[in-house]
Parts: C-alpha cells; sequence; structure tokens
C-alpha cells in the first residue's frame, strides 16, 4: 500500500460510491474541492467510476475496493485508509442493498444485516481515531423504512422467518440505534454522528425480481428523486461549517426530524452493539472499546 501525499483538502470516504445516492455525493464533493475515496466492491464498476469522476470533476477521486458484507474486509479497509491517507474528515456509510431471499455471506451473516450494518459498524470504529483529528463527522444512510421495522435483537440474521422488505427495515433501524449509540460514546466536540434518510430516490436499488421489482421500478418512474436530490442532506451534512447542535441526529431534507421510536430505546442501542462486537469476533475481528461517555441528546419531535 503507498502513501498519498498529505492533503490541504478535507478528505471524504464515501462507500457504495460506484452509483446511486453514492455516486452523486461523491460527485458533488469532489466538485467542492473535497478529496472524495470510493470504496466498493473490487469486482464492480468502483475504480471506473472514480476514475471517471476526477476526469469530470477535476477534482482528487480515488478507489478502495471492499467487500463491506464482510466485517474482517470493513476493518481491513479502515486500517489501509489510515496507512494511506493519514487524513479523514467526513465518513459516508452509503453501501447498502434490498435482498428478496434468505441469503448468507461467507462468514455465515444474512446479507442484508451483514452489508447495512455490520460492515458500516466494522468501518466506522477503527476509524474514530483518525476522524477525531479533524474533528469529523460519521453520516450513514438509513431510511424511513426503520419507522416499521421489527425490533429483531432475539434474531438479527432474520433466521426465524425471512422477508426482504423486513430484513431492509430491520438493518435502517440498525443504523439510527448504531448512530445514537455512537453518539452517546463519542463527544461531539471530537467526532459527530448523524443518520438520514435520503427519500425515495430513483435507482437500480430494490431491481429484484417479481412483483416487487416491478412495483419499485413503476414507483421510482412516478415519485422517485433523484440521486442527486437523494445525496443533497449527505453533502449538506458533509460540508456545512456549523454542523447541526443536535449529537445522533436523523435529519430528512436538512431538518432534524425524530428517529423511529425503537431506536430511541437505549437498551435495545447498548444490546445490538453488544451483538455486533460478538459477531464481528465470532469472524477474528475485534475492534478497540468506545466506551460509554454521556448520555446522548435527543432530536426534537417535528
Amino acid at each position: 500500500m503507498y502513501h498519498e501525499e498529505p492533503s490541504t483538502n478535507p478528505v471524504a470516504l464515501v462507500t457504495g460510491a460506484s452509483s446511486g445516492i453514492g455516486l452523486a455525493a461523491a460527485r458533488e464533493l469532489a466538485v467542492r474541492g473535497v478529496t472524495v475515496v470510493c470504496a466498493s466492491r473490487a469486482e464492480g464498476a468502483g475504480a471506473e467510476v472514480a476514475e471517471r469522476l476526477a476526469h469530470e470533476t477535476g477534482g482528487e477521486v480515488r478507489f478502495m475496493p471492499v467487500d463491506l458484507s464482510r466485517p474482517h474486509d470493513a476493518a481491513a479497509l479502515a486500517q489501509a485508509f489510515e496507512a494511506r491517507f493519514g487524513r479523514l474528515d467526513v465518513l459516508v456509510n452509503n453501501a447498502g442493498a434490498f435482498v428478496n431471499r434468505h441469503v448468507r455471506t461467507e462468514d455465515g451473516f444474512e446479507l442484508t444485516f451483514a452489508l447495512n450494518h455490520l460492515g458500516p459498524f466494522a468501518l466506522t470504529l477503527p476509524l474514530l481515531p483518525l476522524l477525531g483529528r479533524s474533528r469529523g463527522r460519521v453520516i450513514t444512510v438509513s431510511s424511513n423504512a426503520a419507522l416499521g421495522a421489527r425490533l429483531q435483537l432475539d434474531d438479527p440474521h432474520s433466521e426465524r422467518r425471512y422477508n426482504g422488505w423486513g430484513a431492509y427495515a430491520w438493518s435502517k433501524l440498525c443504523n439510527q440505534l448504531f448512530t445514537l449509540a455512537l453518539a452517546r460514546r463519542v463527544d461531539a466536540d471530537v467526532v459527530r454522528a448523524y443518520a438520514m434518510h435520503p427519500g425515495f430516490v430513483a435507482t437500480a436499488f430494490g431491481h429484484v425480481d417479481g412483483f416487487m421489482g416491478t412495483a419499485v421500478r413503476g414507483a421510482q418512474r412516478l415519485f422517485g428523486r433523484t440521486p442527486e436530490r437523494g445525496a443533497d442532506t449527505i453533502v449538506w451534512l458533509a460540508t456545512e461549517p456549523h454542523p447541526l447542535a443536535e449529537h445522533g441526529a436523523y435529519v430528512v431534507d436538512r431538518r432534524v426530524r425524530a428517529p423511529a421510536p425503537k431506536a430511541r430505546d437505549e437498551a435495545a442501542q447498548e444490546r445490538l452493539w453488544a451483538i455486533s462486537e460478538a459477531a464481528l469476533e465470532q469472524v477474528g475481528v475485534r475492534l478497540a472499546e468506545v466506551p460509554v461517555a454521556a448520555p446522548v441528546r435527543r432530536p426534537a419531535s417535528v
């Protein structure tokens, strides 16, 4: 792994930046002078997309491969990123998927839970010291789908019953639980943590076989917002000179909204954290402990 020359620009790591809102966010950040590191699967189009973005924007855009469904790979990316860049101002946990059938990863985890939650968990924690040096920000893409999610702490991998939408909603609830638990562990003056909802975006997301995929494609054509519109809050949270006062806030269209009611349960937050640590240890990934520091202030209901 080679070392980049120290950048005078802010540096952002954006996962899932090869398409959709991740690509739109990466492009806009590069236009604004941010050095953008796009992270996605090696076998995908990520390297080509990063090269194209650099050409289109004239900015500094790099690519690093990662399979975020494998916690070991996510943790390895964090280590490689620090060695290569030595600076991180913004981490955007964007990569995610909707899976219409129960699929196990190579580690034996349910794919949606592994990719949408365990991957961001394993990537974020080892990057906290690096983020802290820049008073950085962690932005995790969640969804209002969390409002209808079951709290599956006794069945995080959806073994008892599987429904694609249910597994997705559960993973998005995990994003909010994680953000609030992280905000209670990290001082807001060191690192700010946010979760956000991009809205219903017209991308390839959810294009599965069968009725579900057909319904999603039809609804996107009628009601979907552009990826640029979906990425707007990400870019705003990443670049706003004065960060939001609400540490751990859930943000929709640049406004703080109440997170899903089940996400506000501190006991559930702590239990998910313990479940996540245990899952990582199961595959040989041990992360430094991030002790609980203080109660997180609750975003006001609106």
